[in-house]
């Protein structure tokens, strides 16, 4: 009974720190580019990874070769995508215009699967609640829209005005993270012939 016990906190730890390992092998395009793949592959990491932790039907080996397969294909599938654009295409779609220059393309809408109430909800979220004030509408490859107004409705530039800020002088940087000082941040600062204490 303790041994079995011991043995599912034994796997789970394992698990644990090969998820860990594996989804900083992945990148950060799970959580910044979700496409629907990115979407299906990240639920299928997690199922695996629980099969392993909690059935005791199948070799726990067995479920980590299968993660660690799964990963490589994968990271292989988003490195074809990354240096092939028809293979990007293929794998993530492509962006598609669904409004413009204010009226509807009923047939590209159709062809994305949304209705019309679905992208009158998604413009909303952008302030926008008239069609007409809408130069472009493009439905990205993960699902977001993304909108250009027209001229007369888009907000004010400074440039609009001839108001041309200077650049930042400095980008704000961290030097120093609970109460220590970050020794990097320390060598930069003595090549700048900052004086620290």
């Amino acid at each position: 009974m303790f041994s079995s016990y011991l043995q599912i906190v034994v796997q789970t730890i394992i698990t644990f720190f090969v998820l860990l390992t594996l989804t900083r092998f992945l990148g950060k395009k799970q959580l910044s580019y979700l496409t629907f793949f990115n979407y299906v592959t990240g639920i299928t990491i997690g199922s695996i990874a629980a099969n392993m932790v909690i059935l005791k039907t199948i070799l726990f080996t067995k479920f980590l070769v299968s993660l660690i397969v799964w990963c490589a294909l994968t990271s292989l599938i988003s490195y074809i995508a990354l240096k092939s654009g028809k293979a990007r295409v293929i794998l993530d779609g492509q962006p598609t215009i669904v409004i413009k220059k204010g009226k509807i393309d009923r047939a590209a809408l159709a062809s994305t699967k949304i209705n019309i109430d679905d992208l009158t909800m998604m413009i909303r979220q952008y302030q926008v609640f008239s069609i007409t004030e809408i130069d472009y509408a493009i439905l990205e490859p993960n699902g977001m829209l993304s909108i250009l107004k027209k001229p007369e409705f888009q907000s004010t530039q400074k440039t609009d005005l001839k108001i041309y800020p200077s650049a930042p002088a400095f980008i704000p940087l961290e030097i120093i993270t609970d109460g220590k000082l970050i020794m990097q941040m320390k060598n930069y600062l003595l090549k700048k012939e900052f004086q620290i204490e």
